[in-house]
């Protein structure tokens, strides 16, 4: 007999996958207010990052929603996935990286800086094992390029450039980066607290954006530098745990 999983949907359940879906899909809405903000003759970066900030929301809250709601039962024709590549990509890669472009905060020719990057995330994208959510990780930098245009309104234009060419090279190398929402316990809610908390902290930087306080930027960076050294820190143990189970 099959179980509950098996049972075919109700017409209530089934309008919830799909509005789980068409919420995935509201990023792309956002994307292209924030293209038209950049692609304006006065380009406001502050509206620019807004839009990305409610992106993000969007990004991070409906992945919940799906295993929630069991969308791959409940609406299975659409791949919810594909959806969220799509955006994620458009609004956390390409857009970005064209804001940083259209700003000038990186050095000329700029297509030399920003390229690298955008071909780097598509690779990282369409890359099979781009997730290891059993074990809570992303492979290679995760595309947090909206962050990386966020500081390199702040930083000098060279340093920016540096910044954004290491972390293309990072997000195509054997690196790992926890991902927040399937991260090992007992740091899953410490860490997306402190996500929420800091992205607080740059919509709090917004209405000065780009003139902010040095010791307000210094502070936005702690979480940015704890989640570095925690990804790698939980990454050697993820390895050593591995090589117990698994040795060679």
């Amino acid at each position: 007999m099959s179980g509950s999983a098996d049972a075919r949907p109700s017409a209530g359940e089934r309008v919830r996958g799909y509005a789980v879906h068409l919420y995935t899909a509201s990023g792309i809405v956002l994307a292209a207010l924030a293209a038209a903000e950049i692609f304006a003759v006065r380009p406001d970066p502050r509206i620019v990052f807004a839009l990305f900030a409610a992106a993000t929301v969007v990004d991070a809250t409906d992945g919940f929603l799906a295993r929630r709601w069991q969308v791959k039962r409940t609406a299975p024709e659409i791949d919810g996935r594909t959806i969220d590549d799509i955006v994620d990509y458009i609004t956390f890669t390409f857009l970005p990286l064209l804001l940083v472009w259209r700003m000038e905060w990186v050095p000329d020719p700029a297509l030399l800086w920003i390229a690298p990057a955008m071909i780097a995330s598509l690779f990282g994208f369409a890359n099979a094992g781009a997730k290891d959510e059993s074990g809570g990780f992303f492979r290679g930098f995760p595309s947090y390029w909206n962050v990386v245009a966020f500081y390199a309104g702040l930083l000098h234009p060279l340093l920016s450039a540096l910044l954004i060419v290491a972390l293309a090279a990072l997000t195509v190398l054997p690196v790992r980066f926890i991902y927040p929402t399937l991260a090992p316990r007992p740091w899953r809610v410490p860490l997306l607290l402190g996500a929420f908390a800091w992205l607080a902290l740059m919509l709090a930087m917004l209405p000065e954006y780009p003139d902010v306080a040095p010791w307000l930027l210094w502070l936005s960076l702690s979480y940015p530098l704890l989640y570095t050294l925690l990804s790698w820190q939980l990454s050697r143990r993820n390895r050593r745990m591995r090589s117990a189970v698994h040795p060679q």
